[in-house]
């Protein structure tokens, strides 16, 4: 009989395997190993995101790692910007091409005239002189190619041109404009030509399982990965959750006990886990979802008491005093406050160093 795992258990399955059950004292590319892509919309939240993972962990970790090109902010996983270690991304990059070509739809008619059998060998000939904004492809790219749209033509550039994005000294190691050059000049190594699927499902059932073909496909953007499962299925574990639905993962994977204590925790916007699965409750509520992402799409900030998502924060630094103000999704108990409250002043002291005043406060739901 298969087993069947409940909510619990699978928040606190995914949570070790997220490190969000205790910090690791790990290299900072381990982790981002471990994590198997970090999402990095704007360059900022990562380093949220492994300080909240990582015991010890400095900015500068991350900065040299980026420097050294160990890791690589790039285009992955539902054509979004992520951080990979540079092993990841040039194991993988060619996995998410399909995925990547299908997102060219949402173009729509702005897509007319694009042909990326002239557009990509213009932009990887123009990339090949050295790192350029997006501004500045497109600019480019409209003089040899008038009649199509311009945001059509950076659109398919950023999607079909294996890129990275390239460091600076800005504080969160990139500029508003960031500029962008071949992975393959910036590696040194272009992307295998293997699509590795089946290993792709691997990494991420170790990252975030145990999962559903519709979580994996949520996650990747990419239709292939249930066809993987299935491929993959007399090596792996199954299990259903309490809808009866089957979920895959590794067979040593970290799957402790329901009573494991799950801290306090801050997670940065954009985060990953609260992205990662179709079924989503094992982090947060399907009630309050639709607070999680605003109408511009950004994704919010949220926090965890005892494992599960129970609110919104967001930070201000003004006057040398830094605050961080929480908006919980319901009245949370004086345990969770007080715990609560001494992770965000640990937290306001690693995003504002020069702060004279911490001050964590929580609003009135």
């Amino acid at each position: 009989m298969t087993e069947t795992l409940s909510l619990q258990a699978l928040n606190r399955a995914t949570l070790a395997r997220q490190m969000l059950l205790a910090r690791q004292k790990l290299p900072v590319g381990e982790a981002v190993q471990l994590l198997f892509g970090m999402q990095a919309q704007e360059p900022k939240p990562p380093f949220l995101g492994l300080w909240t993972r990582v015991d010890g962990f400095q900015a500068s970790d991350l900065h040299a790692a980026l420097h050294d090109r160990s890791i690589v902010r790039a285009t992955m996983m539902r054509a979004t910007l992520h951080l990979m270690t540079a092993a990841d991304y040039t194991a993988f990059r060619t996995a998410m091409q399909p995925m990547l070509h299908g997102a060219l739809r949402v173009l729509g008619d702005r897509a007319k005239g694009l042909d990326l059998e002239k557009v990509v060998p213009a932009a990887r000939s123009l990339l090949d002189g050295g790192p350029l904004t997006f501004n500045e492809v497109r600019a480019q790219l409209q003089e040899r190619f008038p009649d199509v749209n311009d945001r059509a033509l950076g659109y398919a550039v950023r999607l079909c041109v294996p890129l990275v994005m390239v460091p600076t000294q800005d504080r969160w190691s990139f500029p508003r404009t960031p500029q962008f050059t071949p992975a393959g000049t910036w590696l040194g190594e272009e992307p295998a030509a293997d699509e590795a699927v089946d290993e792709l499902v691997l990494r991420y059932l170790a990252a975030y399982g145990p999962a559903s073909a519709a979580d994996a496909q949520t996650w990747s953007g990419l239709a292939s990965t249930g066809e993987a499962l299935e491929r993959l299925r007399p090596g792996l574990r199954v299990f259903t959750d309490d809808k009866g639905r089957e979920l895959f993962d590794l067979p040593d994977a970290p799957r402790p006990g329901e009573d494991v204590p799950a801290p306090a925790r801050f997670l940065p916007e954009f985060d990953s886990l609260v992205l990662a699965h179709a079924d989503r409750r094992r982090v947060i509520a399907d009630a309050h979802r639709p607070m999680l992402t605003t109408k511009n799409l950004r994704v919010r900030a949220v926090f965890l008491w005892d494992g599960f998502a129970r609110g919104i924060w967001e930070t201000e630094y003004k006057r040398k005093v830094a605050a961080l103000r929480m908006r919980p999704f319901e009245p949370l108990p004086r345990a969770a406050v007080d715990e609560l409250t001494a992770e965000g002043e640990a937290l306001l002291r690693f995003l504002e160093p020069a702060a004279k005043e911490t001050v964590v406060s929580v609003e009135s739901s």
